[in-house]
């Protein structure tokens, strides 16, 4: 109570009167006593700072894990509801029976206490209230009749700030259990692994026993005597009635099998990472399920086993539920005590190469920008980007393949390609909404081999962003812990675009789908996405479906790649085996397509809207007022001689009746070029009319070798050469090379031409075509003796 508002008190009290003087002298007395009290409260203030034991919790209240307090004491706060009757029972029978009743002190036990002790010329029993015991715990002294008196004092005091409830929990949380357990809560983990609330009264009353004699009642040393003090006590109760006789009975037959456990050490990355991140906090309340914590730690350990002689060390997992956006496992190693490989890094927050996992993202930016549909075709042939030549998984190429075909397979090159159409400080942006911290730092610095995993990456932003599939395209972080409730959520993707995403990624005609993937007849339907980074150093496997988006990363912290270390091979059958766990014969429920997904009829030629003179149509998906209404064109009509032999312009074009109109396929000069290094056969047109002089200025031949603007060092003893080669429109049979406007050949249009520079500096390559069409590229060259 406030001291204005005792001093109201007091005032209030009325005055003896003048008939009864004992009146008059108890009432200055109880006044002088409470101005003596108030008085040594402001000259020795009660000062309470406990050390507790942080502890870090699953969403049922679970402990994962536990550390030491400041004072190195395994003293873990009782949370509330944790006390349960049968405890609170035992422990005021036993301490305290008329705790509710008075004001931290007990005179009558007092009196009878004193009288006892003199009498006997000893202290034969005590006095101490639950309060009393508690100023103790607080501030530890010698026992004697001074420090009681003390004791006493901090008692009403301890009355005087807090309610009964709260100096009952003071209680149990400092009453001590031998070596550095103090409290209930401690005491019910480390010896009975469990919560203060599921004590059975066995055990509830052997804990209220021990704090007697801590030092000589040791649970797992001294298990026969706490028997013998706990039964005395439970027959204690029995003739008080305290308890049902058959909860009584139960109680003296169950044996004391426990002893002094280890702390729990659930989770012990995530542990570790919040702890960290939250210095000071007693309870650190989490959203992990230990069910699928649990099942996500033996099914990784245990895959690891196998991939051990392999020379693969270490895996990662990361499990979200999509619903509540929480975390329910958090693997970070599977095996943390594996110090050898590196076991205690925490491979979910570990920078990594991304590999192709990036893709889904780059596609679905494609497809909400109007640039793709699923059934668009793109080119899959070599390419060179100013010197950046990237190459397939498996080193082949396909020529003209669907965006969802690219997809499913992963092909390098098409993604590649899109990503120069995105561009790269677009889709950068782009990830940069989706909270990736690496890419925030060197955003700048990205080329376009950051498709292909050229970028660092984290497995939790991985995972949280294929979340956002999960979620038709708002993204949202991660939920660690429980009082996260309001999360910032953000429409990082179209509907649409994450649907089209979905329905490629759950396709099972691709090579990433492990041997044996389809045995289980009970694997939920996902959609997942698998990568590998360059040199086979991270294996990653990333899949979702309604219900949940899980994470797998396989690997070695050390950074050694492995041969054999592939996305398909090595994460991707511990995602199955994850999902055919946590969410085993689950619904095959799966999105439907939004109000923003229309259907068209395309050319499957090129996948675009079809024209008249298609003739194979197929289905596909695409978003109204965004997607490209431009028709196919995969085929243009060509005015040619009546024996074929010729084309025409419409400069040379003859009378009518002097030639005729026909169809020729209109490919790329770079599908005619892979057709000729591929020896795949190919409509050509047939040149152009010779009597014809007119020069044309579009569709001029493009170098790909050697590539503009760049030094090239040439050995000049071993007479290096350089490679000159084009990539032209069909219609195109022969092409004149200079090299500073000095002829070197002609060639044909797909013929590769070397030639070897006769001195250093930069040359001017010049690529004519047989319609008199010319291309000028600059490079430099350096001779090295």
């Amino acid at each position: 109570m406030p001291l204005t508002q005792l001093k109201r008190t007091l005032d209030s009290w009325p005055l003896p009167q003048k008939g009864r003087p004992w009146l008059r002298y108890a009432g200055g007395s109880l006044l002088a006593v409470a101005a003596l009290f108030i008085l040594l409260n402001l000259l020795f203030p009660l000062r309470i700072k406990i050390s507790y034991s942080p502890v870090i919790t699953a969403a049922d209240g679970t402990i994962l894990h536990s550390f030491l307090s400041q004072d190195d004491k395994w003293r873990m706060q009782l949370e509330e509801g944790e006390i349960s009757p049968t405890l609170k029972k035992a422990v005021l029978l036993k301490e305290d029976r008329y705790f509710y009743f008075h004001p931290g002190v007990n005179p009558v036990a007092i009196g009878r206490a004193l009288v006892k002790n003199l009498t006997q010329g000893k202290t034969t029993s005590g006095a101490s209230t639950i309060t009393m015991q508690v100023a103790r715990l607080l501030y530890p002294k010698e026992r004697t009749y001074w420090h009681k008196l003390t004791e006493v004092f901090r008692a009403l005091q301890l009355e005087w700030r807090y309610s009964k409830d709260e100096i009952l929990h003071l209680y149990l949380n400092l009453v001590p259990y031998g070596g550095n357990i103090e409290g209930v809560k401690a005491a019910s983990v480390l010896y009975f692994h469990q919560s203060p609330k599921e004590l059975s009264l066995a055990q509830a009353v052997a804990l209220t026993v021990i704090p007697n004699k801590p030092s000589s009642l040791r649970i797992g040393v001294q298990n026969e005597k706490i028997v013998a003090f706990r039964n005395k006590w439970l027959q204690y109760y029995a003739r008080q009635k305290t308890f049902p006789q058959e909860a009584l009975d139960d109680a003296l037959l169950e044996p004391l099998n426990a002893e002094r456990l280890e702390a729990p050490k659930v989770a012990p990355h995530f542990s570790y990472r919040l702890y960290r991140q939250y210095p000071g906090k007693t309870t650190i309340r989490t959203t992990l399920n230990l069910a699928v914590q649990e099942k996500v730690e033996q099914l990784a350990y245990n895959y690891l086993q196998q991939l051990k002689y392999r020379n693969i060390h270490n895996a990662a997992v990361l499990v979200i539920n999509n619903q509540t956006n929480a975390m329910e496992a958090y693997l970070g190693s599977a095996d943390f005590s594996d110090a050898m490989h590196g076991g205690q890094v925490d491979g979910i927050r570990a920078v990594r190469s991304p590999g192709s996992t990036l893709k889904p993202f780059l596609y679905a930016t494609a497809f909400e920008r109007g640039l793709i549909t699923p059934k668009t075709m793109i080119s899959d042939v070599p390419i060179d980007y100013a010197g950046y030549r990237p190459e397939n998984y498996f080193g082949t190429y396909s020529g003209n393949i669907t965006i969802e075909r690219a997809l499913a397979t992963s092909l390098n090159i098409p993604a590649v390609k899109l990503l120069d159409r995105v561009g790269v400080n677009a889709f950068v942006q782009k990830l940069k909404q989706a909270e990736f911290s690496q890419i925030k730092k060197e955003g700048d610095q990205l080329g376009l081999s950051l498709i292909l995993g050229g970028c660092g990456v984290k497995l939790e932003e991985l995972t949280a962003l294929y979340a956002t599939f999960a979620r038709q395209g708002t993204y949202a972080p991660v939920r660690w812990l429980q009082e996260d409730t309001v999360m910032a959520r953000k429409a990082l993707l179209s509907p649409g675009a994450a649907f089209m995403v979905n329905q490629i990624l759950t396709q099972l005609q691709r090579p990433d789908l492990p041997h044996n993937a389809l045995n289980s007849a009970h694997l939920p339907k996902i959609a997942w996405k698998t990568g590998t980074s360059y040199g086979r150093k991270d294996a990653w496997s990333i899949g979702y479906n309604q219900k949940y988006t899980v994470g797998v990363w396989v690997g070695n912290f050390s950074g050694e790649g492995v041969p054999e270390l592939n996305g398909t091979d090595t994460a991707t059958p511990l995602l199955f085996s994850i999902f055919n766990t946590i969410d085993y014969n689950s619904p095959n429920q799966w999105y439907t397509a939004p109000k923003s997904i229309g259907t068209r009829s395309v050319c499957l030629e090129s996948g675009l809207p079809v024209n008249t003179f298609c003739e194979d149509v197929v289905v596909d998906t695409y978003l109204p007022g965004i997607s490209s209404g431009t028709r196919c064109s995969h085929l243009k009509q060509v005015p040619v001689s009546l024996d074929g032999k010729y084309a025409y312009c419409t400069s040379c074009l003859p009378e009518e009746e002097d030639y005729q109109q026909k169809w020729y396929p209109n490919h790329s000069p770079e599908i005619l070029t892979y057709f000729v290094t591929q020896h795949l056969p190919y409509v050509s047109l047939p040149p152009h009319n010779p009597a014809c002089h007119r020069i044309f200025q579009e569709f001029a031949p493009v170098i790909s070798s050697p590539t503009a603007g760049m030094e090239y060092l040439l050995e000049k003893a071993d007479q290096q050469k350089l490679m000159l080669q084009c990539n032209a429109y069909n219609e195109v049979k022969k092409v004149y090379w200079y090299v500073n406007d000095k002829l070197v050949k002609a060639a044909a249009r797909d013929e590769p031409v070397f030639f070897q520079p006769d001195r250093a500096g930069k040359l001017k390559i010049s690529c004519l075509d047989d319609q008199g069409r010319n291309t000028n590229s600059y490079v430099t060259v350096r001779f090295i003796d």
